[in-house]
């Protein structure tokens, strides 16, 4: 099973894939965790690194097919032989590349969901949306030491927040994976989104019944 953790910065990804990790250890489930990217195209990478930092591509087809390019390695080299092993976690997958794209090259965000989504091996089970309230997001960001990158400055931060809304409700559409909505406000929000994700990690992992 792949899970996907999405939603902007300060959200609680983090901290929702770091207790999951643990609780999925102390429940002896072989949870593993990979990240966003593969870098495994010199080419794609150096575009992907343009957008992290906020600066467009040459042309909307051009940093679609970085971005393409980069996932297609990421399910052939490292998703498909990771999942072998047992479950994953994504911190960030498919629909946080699909927002960025969407951000910074001013297209709808169909048009970034629809072609990433044919890399079926790299289609999440199962996506959480962490929708925690910006300006939430905004205090946490303020009491990191890191310098904020240009995806957390607060407008470009509720911009973000309605492209990932939009992108889940694409996806879902266009896969007929599920997507769980639920902020990361309070401890109880934490324990409810590791509960239902572990429950999911539990039902994937029951042995096929032979009838």
């Amino acid at each position: 099973m792949l899970l996907a953790l999405e939603g902007i910065a300060g959200a609680g990804k983090s901290t929702l894939r770091d207790r999951l990790l643990a609780d999925a250890h102390s429940a002896r489930i072989a949870l593993g965790h990979i990240g966003q990217f593969s870098w495994l195209s010199l080419k794609a990478t150096r575009t992907l690194i343009g957008l992290r930092a906020g600066h467009p591509a040459a042309t909307s087809d051009h940093a679609l097919a970085a971005a393409y390019r980069d996932l297609e390695l990421h399910a052939r080299h490292n998703l498909i032989s990771a999942l072998a092993q047992g479950p994953l976690v994504a911190d960030r997958l498919t629909l946080s590349t699909a927002c960025l794209l969407a951000l910074l090259h001013h297209r709808p965000i169909e048009h970034y969901v629809r072609p990433l989504a044919e890399v079926r091996a790299a289609r999440a089970d199962l996506t959480v949306l962490v929708t925690t309230a910006p300006d939430l997001c905004q205090a946490r960001l303020a009491r990191r030491p890191t310098t904020r990158r240009f995806a957390e400055e607060p407008a470009t931060a509720v911009r973000l927040a309605d492209l990932y809304e939009q992108a889940a409700t694409t996806w879902t559409a266009i896969t007929g994976l599920p997507v769980l909505r639920h902020p990361c406000t309070t401890e109880t929000d934490l324990d409810l989104l590791t509960a239902a994700c572990l429950a999911r990690l539990r039902e994937a992992n029951q042995p096929a019944v032979r009838i």
